[in-house]
């Protein structure tokens, strides 16, 4: 008799979970409407799960956060840490541990300015390099996955409205960089 009303309970449970999902996917949907800024956030967050995920399935050694400095780095030559900061928007002190790691793994090095003691260029290390290279084609994998079912016009029109967004947001941010 007992694991029958258990099981009972069970199913009204499942079924309310049931009814939960479909009502937090529909006031999801309310919300996300009037509010982009709301999605773009919980889609970056879910982009940066997903990569998180797949780069520690694949092994790789480093996290994405990392993989978009060097990628930075092998793209653009030397930079200074303030214009990775600037460019990921990242205060100080994540980039600096960024680079510390990185730098501790071999896959970058500092080069001192000429104009100061303290100032320092970032390079790519030809291990940083290979390993970038290795990691590239999951980096396309993870983009076409996200792409999937997007024209390139509806791409091109959600960037230049993100852009536009970035642009009306900026200059109203004061960043710790």
């Amino acid at each position: 008799m007992y694991s029958q009303n258990f099981s009972c309970a069970i199913i009204t449970s499942q079924k309310e979970k049931k009814h939960n999902k479909k009502r937090k996917r529909k006031m999801r949907k309310k919300l996300l409407k009037s509010r982009p800024g709301s999605m773009i956030f919980m889609t970056g967050t879910l982009i940066r799960c997903m990569s998180s995920q797949k780069f520690a399935e694949k092994g790789f050694e480093i996290t994405p956060e990392q993989y978009l400095i060097l990628t930075l780095l092998v793209e653009n030559g030397e930079l200074y840490q303030r214009q990775l900061a600037e460019i990921t928007l990242k205060d100080r002190g994540n980039i600096a541990r960024i680079i510390g790691i990185l730098q501790e793994k071999g896959l970058i090095k500092k080069i001192t300015d000429s104009n100061g003691r303290r100032i320092y260029k970032i390079a790519v290390t030809e291990k940083g390099k290979e390993l970038r290279n290795k990691i590239y084609p999951t980096d396309i994998e993870l983009r076409s996955l996200m792409q999937k079912g997007i024209s390139q016009k509806e791409i091109e029109n959600t960037l230049k409205t993100i852009e536009k967004i970035y642009k009306n947001v900026k200059d109203t941010v004061k960043l710790q960089i």
